[in-house]
């Protein structure tokens, strides 16, 4: 089930997954209506890590999470934030009260999503006027390093379940909005990884392989990224083109 899939990745998912720019967080909350005072269901909210940037502006967050794994690490590090609730659900079934979400968020999760199923999740949990906003940490395709990132990770992959190219367009998800409009953003968010921390993001993926279950090709997983870091890091730095789409509208 796609709910294990992340199952023994928590540390290094929450260790080496990027997080998202203050720039979003801006437009959400001076141009879509986020205020401290919102309340947000964040769907597949996982380790927390956009569920924090949240918090932190103070709005009440429900985090619903159905990988145990994930949803404790969340729990581990979100304790300090009193608006804060960890939720076992899923995108079926939130477990939450009707008409009581102001805004729904999904970061780097929607394409694990039953379309349909989560639409009518949406439409019962949200208050009247509510939105749905989707958001994803993407590579730059146009690169040449991204390009054989993809290549490297996709030759050792377990399956190709989760394993998406960035630059996805905009029609891609508008379907799932109502009348198919929402306000498509794009915020530049690139990276600078060490070695240690680019193998890591890599490996953090739910398609890459687990050093316990298939050693043979996660070690040459872990090889072919260091030789590609080698070729393309300059004083032990790699930079890694990256930028964050956003997607808001009603359901």
């Amino acid at each position: 089930m796609n709910e294990e899939r992340f199952t023994g990745k928590a540390d290094i998912y929450k260790k080496y997954r990027p997080t998202y720019p203050k720039e979003l967080l801006d437009y959400l909350y001076t141009q879509v209506g986020f205020n401290q005072d919102s309340v947000i269901a964040d769907i597949g909210s996982g380790t927390g890590i956009f569920s924090r940037l949240l918090l932190e502006r103070g709005s009440k967050v429900y985090c619903v999470e159905p990988n145990e794994d994930m949803r404790q690490t969340a729990e581990q590090d979100l304790s300090g934030f009193e608006n804060f609730i960890s939720v076992n659900g899923n995108d079926k079934n939130t477990g939450l009260a009707d008409n009581n979400i102001d805004f729904i968020t999904a970061a780097q999760a929607f394409h694990w999503f039953d379309r349909q199923e989560f639409k009518l999740e949406c439409q019962r949990i949200l208050k009247p006027g509510g939105k749905f906003m989707l958001v994803y940490n993407d590579r730059d395709d146009s690169s040449e390093l991204i390009k054989k990132n993809y290549e490297i990770t996709l030759k050792y992959a377990i399956d190709t379940k989760g394993h998406r190219q960035g630059g996805e367009l905009p029609e891609k998800y508008a379907d799932f909005f109502v009348d198919g409009i929402c306000e498509h953003k794009i915020f530049r968010n690139d990276l600078k990884f060490d070695r240690e921390s680019f193998i890591g993001r890599n490996l953090s993926s739910s398609h890459t392989p687990k050093e316990k279950t298939d050693p043979e090709k996660y070690h040459g997983l872990v090889r072919e990224l260091g030789e590609l870091f080698d070729e393309y890091s300059i004083n032990g730095i790699l930079n890694f083109p990256h930028f964050t789409q956003c997607y808001v509208g009603k359901v």
